[in-house]
């Protein structure tokens, strides 16, 4: 058993080396030195402060003010070229190029920004200014639409139109059910006897509560 034990580490030792070597050597191959210049399309001249990305990554770079960039990629790695004022670039580098070291001359196109049309007015007139001035409606202010919401027949109309919250409908709730538990195995009182109740409704009638809205 101990001999087998020994024939499998020494087995081991031996394979994971050489497993460990040719990973590395695969890794080395795939590193590539990415350099090389950013100009513009049409007049050839470097652009400086260009943003060079290795997509998919956070790793990076930018070009120096004459335009040259340098950076460690990987073979396949895609290139993203931007910068504001240009229109971005994507580029590949290629898995079957020999060697660590690929160059390249990158050409931007201006990218360009069109804007929302401006229109220009002549000055108005004096009149032109009163009479507009005259006819602007000022908003209300939060003091003002208080004092509006806070008039009685305002008040009344929001109540009748406004649904209630759950602290009203629970305390009309509770109010109708303790009304039934005081009158309970007995008749209740009809309002039609009570002076204050008719007092109340003639009130209302006066004001035209019940007038069709």
């Amino acid at each position: 058993m101990n001999k087998l034990i020994l024939y499998f580490l020494f087995a081991a030792s031996c394979f994971f080396p050489t497993a460990s070597k040719a990973q590395f050597e695969t890794f080395k191959d795939s590193v590539v030195q990415l350099y090389g210049v950013v100009m513009t399309a049409d007049s050839l001249q470097g652009i400086p402060s260009v943003s060079v990305t290795i997509k998919g990554t956070n790793r990076g770079t930018m070009t120096n003010n004459q335009g040259v960039f340098s950076i460690v990629a990987l073979k396949g790695d895609r290139i993203e070229f931007s910068s504001v004022g240009f229109k971005p670039k994507l580029v590949t580098i290629p898995k079957d190029i020999e060697g660590s070291q690929y160059s390249i001359l990158q050409l931007m196109v201006n990218d360009t920004v069109y804007l929302a049309a401006t229109i220009i007015k002549s000055r108005p007139s004096k009149e032109q200014f009163e009479r507009d001035f005259m006819n602007t409606v000022v908003p209300d202010d939060n003091l003002e639409i208080a004092r509006k919401n806070n008039d009685e027949s305002k008040r009344r109309i929001l109540m009748a139109t406004l649904p209630q919250d759950g602290r009203e409908a629970a305390g009309r709730y509770l109010t109708n059910q303790a009304a039934k538990s005081y009158y309970s195995g007995q008749i209740p009182p009809m309002n039609i006897f009570n002076p204050f109740a008719w007092n109340e409704f003639i009130q209302a009638w006066k004001r035209g509560d019940y007038k069709k809205k």
